[in-house]
Order: C-alpha cells, then sequence, then structure tokens
C-alpha cells in the first residue's frame, strides 16, 4: 500500500493540513424536521444567553436518532429477537471564553460523572422536542455558571503546566452538510433461524458450556447545530454477528472464546458456511485451552499476531497518543513534551484516518465524516518514521496544537474527547511470517527460555 505522509521538521509544531472534505453529493439533502426545530431553539436562546453574566460564548445541541434490531441465540434456541428506536438530545453550554472556560479543569479535580443529556421523542413534534432543548439548556447553563465562579476563585488556576495553560476550547469553522437520513429494517425472521443454527452447532462439543450468537442492525442519524453555524446531518449504518462461546478447564477456570463479523451493505453478510467455518475455530481453540497446563507468569519474547497485535497498538500506543491527555495532569501525559522525539524505531510509522471506510477488503470501523463536535474527519500522521509528529485532537487545544483535527469523539451520554478513528501501523521492513517465527526462536535461545 502506497500513501503519502505529511513530514514536518522535527522539534516543530505540526502544522494543519486542509481537512479532507466527506463524500457528499453535488445536492445536498433536505434539512430533517429535527434540524430546523433545533436551529429555530438555538437562534432564541443565544441572544439571551450571550448578554447575561457570566455570558455563554458557545452553544451547541446534538441529536442522535438510533434504530436498532437485535437477534440473539444460545444453544440452539432462541433468546431473543426485538426492534427499538431512541432519539437522545444532548447541550453544551459554554459560558466565559475560549481561552478560559467552565470546563477547565483545575488540578486533580474530577468531571462531574453520569449520563450527559435527556432522552427525546422519535416522533417530530417541535413543541415537545423545543421544551427538552430549553429545559436542557437552562441546566448547562446554571451548571456552567457555577463551574466557572469556581474556576476563578481557584488559586490552583495560577500555577499550572504549560499543557494545561492551553486554551480550553479551540476556534473552529463551521461547517453546513445536510447528508441522507439513513434507516434500518431488516427482515428478522432469517436471522432467528440462523442464529439458531450457529449456536446449535456448539452443542457438539462438551467443553462448550455455553454459545450466544448475537445478530443487530444499526442505523444511526446524527443532527449537529452550534452557535457558531454549524450545521450538520449525516447517518450511517452498520451490522455486526457475534459469536461467543464460554467453558471450563478442570480447575474450574473460565475460558470464553470471541468473534464477530461486519459489514454496511446487506448483501455482504457472511454466508452460514463462513459463520459455522469460524464457529469451528472458536470451539478447537476453547477445547485446547480447556485442555493446556496452566503456566507461570512470563517474562520473555513473545509474537504477537492478529487482532492481538491490532489491541497491543490501541491500547498501548494509541490512547497515549490522544491530545487530551497530554493536557490532564491525573493522566500519564507519556508523549506530552515527545513531538520531534523518536519513539519507535525508523521503520514505523502510525497515521490515524477516519475517512477510509475499507483497508483492502477489510471494513473499517473507525470511519465518520464528521466528527462529534462538528469537524471533518482528518487523517493525522501520528508517527513518521518513528519520530513523533502529531496528536489526534480534538476541540480541546494543547500548547503548539491549537486546533482541532476531527478527532473529538464521544459515546452517547458523554462528553467528547480526542479519540481514535482508524489507527493504521506501517512497517518499511518486513518479513515473511515463516522468518519472523525464527527470529523469535532465535531470542528465546539467546535468553535461554524454555519458550
Amino acid at each position: 500500500m502506497v500513501f503519502s505522509l505529511n513530514a514536518l521538521a522535527a522539534g516543530k509544531p505540526a502544522r494543519r493540513p486542509a481537512p479532507v472534505p466527506p463524500p457528499q453529493s453535488a445536492a445536498q439533502a433536505t434539512p430533517a424536521p429535527a434540524m430546523v426545530t433545533m436551529g429555530q431553539e438555538l437562534d432564541r436562546e443565544m441572544p439571551i444567553l450571550s448578554k447575561v453574566t457570566p455570558a455563554a460564548y458557545f452553544i451547541g445541541y446534538t441529536l442522535t436518532s438510533t434504530q436498532r434490531a437485535e437477534v440473539m441465540g444460545s444453544n440452539g434456541a432462541l433468546l431473543s429477537s426485538q426492534e427499538s428506536h431512541s432519539r437522545w438530545l444532548e447541550t453544551q453550554v459554554r459560558v466565559g471564553s475560549y481561552d478560559l472556560d467552565n470546563t477547565h479543569k483545575v488540578g486533580n479535580s474530577v468531571p462531574r460523572q453520569g449520563s450527559y443529556g435527556t432522552p427525546v421523542p422519535v416522533e417530530d413534534d417541535a413543541v415537545v422536542l423545543r421544551r427538552a432543548m430549553w429545559l436542557q439548556t437552562e441546566k448547562q447553563y446554571r451548571a456552567a455558571s457555577e463551574a466557572l465562579i469556581k474556576i476563578n476563585t481557584s488559586k490552583e488556576v495560577q500555577a499550572q503546566t504549560a499543557e494545561e495553560h492551553a486554551p480550553d476550547f479551540s476556534r473552529e469553522q463551521p461547517h453546513v452538510f445536510y447528508g441522507p437520513e439513513v434507516s434500518v429494517q431488516p427482515d428478522r425472521k432469517p436471522w432467528e433461524e440462523k442464529v439458531r443454527l450457529y449456536t446449535r452447532a456448539f452443542r457438539a462439543s462438551p467443553q462448550v458450556l455455553n454459545s450466544i450468537v448475537t445478530f443487530s442492525a444499526l442505523g444511526q442519524n446524527q443532527y449537529q447545530v452550534t452557535s457558531e453555524g454549524t450545521h450538520l446531518q449525516f447517518g450511517q449504518i452498520h451490522y455486526r454477528l457475534e459469536l461467543f462461546i464460554q467453558g471450563k478447564a478442570p480447575d474450574g477456570m473460565d475460558i470464553n472464546r470471541y468473534y464477530n463479523f461486519d459489514w454496511t451493505n446487506p448483501a455482504d453478510a457472511p454466508d452460514d458456511k463462513a459463520v459455522l467455518a469460524e464457529g469451528q475455530v472458536l470451539r478447537k481453540e476453547l477445547e485446547a485451552l480447556a485442555a493446556a497446563p496452566l503456566v507461570e507468569p512470563y517474562a520473555g519474547p513473545a509474537l504477537l499476531t492478529g487482532r492481538a497485535t491490532a489491541v497491543f497498538f490501541h491500547e498501548v500506543f494509541g490512547h497515549r497518543a490522544e491530545g487530551f491527555r497530554q493536557k490532564d495532569i491525573s493522566e500519564g501525559q507519556t508523549f506530552a513534551r515527545k513531538v520531534g522525539e523518536q519513539i519507535l524505531p525508523n521503520f514505523l510509522s502510525i497515521y490515524d484516518d477516519p475517512t477510509e471506510k475499507t483497508i483492502g477488503k477489510d471494513m473499517l470501523l473507525g470511519y465518520y465524516p464528521f466528527d462529534d463536535e462538528g469537524i471533518p474527519a482528518e487523517r493525522v500522521t501520528l508517527v513518521d518514521r518513528g519520530i513523533l509528529r502529531n496528536f489526534e485532537m480534538s476541540r480541546q487545544p494543547l500548547t503548539g496544537f491549537p486546533h482541532s483535527n476531527g478527532h473529538g469523539r464521544r459515546q452517547i451520554g458523554a462528553q467528547p474527547v480526542s479519540r481514535q478513528g482508524n489507527l493504521i501501523v506501517q512497517s518499511s521492513r518486513t518479513v515473511t511470517n515463516a522468518e519472523l517465527r525464527m527470529k523469535l526462536i532465535e531470542e528465546i535461545k539467546r535468553q535461554g527460555k524454555s519458550f
């Protein structure tokens, strides 16, 4: 695979490349009724709250509409088959200024816990939606005002690290995009038969004590409006089939195996042959683990392959390259002062690209057109030939990194922070699996390990 790296001068802050616009047709879709209502309520609220003390300088609304169908089977029988539709409204009110506002973290203060936002009706009732928006706006404004007073009177604000002194919110260009709304309405009957078939196959193994197979179809539409002028409407569809089995070793240790298939086009669903084949792989792995002897904790050479490698880079590197962690003294701040330094071998480069839907034939789950702060998704070179160049950035700036690069993300009910999209690791030095295995064996022998 060939791609260009945005190489930057060592030690200098990363410049912001032009974001890649999301794929869209020449003629955009019609704004949904909910978008119109949200815009109207924003136009009413902002002039009021921007003139009170303390003044609101930013208001943003996000409405997430979720359709979900799910079919679950266990041990050859159907457990459940259901559909649901819900909408969740999130309101953000910022008081103060872009440099210092109510979100500023002081020392080791703990952010507010609990769910953020409120459920709203799935029907397009403008009166009901505007009432919910008004209630949430008042609630968020009062909380923001109280928080800013505490921040302004805290002595700790005057004695902070360089990272903590960065602005609290970045200034960004507004974006307007109206994509088509999506919907999922799968026929659940065939999947009810399939989950029975797939879980029944595991009954042939006495080591498999429980099996669960779940099919889910998710259609999600997101609507965003902000006082800066951003108006976004876009949707995504995702199908998943999950295989999960449980067993026990002779000493009572629990053993689990899991695998999942993902697709976005109904025609790309895995056929029965592929699913049953993967089920056999899980069964053999569980049986082998149940029979395997216990080993003591091991320190020595190891070779990670497949999903284990992906998890390793995701956890060990990916989370530490999320921008907000460099600013928070309660985090490790592993790379806060490492930009321009070599942190990996020079044959490794890492980039994060949420604009890509696939790599080869593999579906990438981290694709999205805009992040949860209304910024277009953007490819970011994190490590170029071993040297740290950039971070995954939300609208929470760092010293030397004043802008978002489209990585502000959140689970529904939580505040957006910088998160990974599609983390891609590329090596300019490659060997075959056989050669790699031989190198592992050589290193094991050199260290005098038994395996």
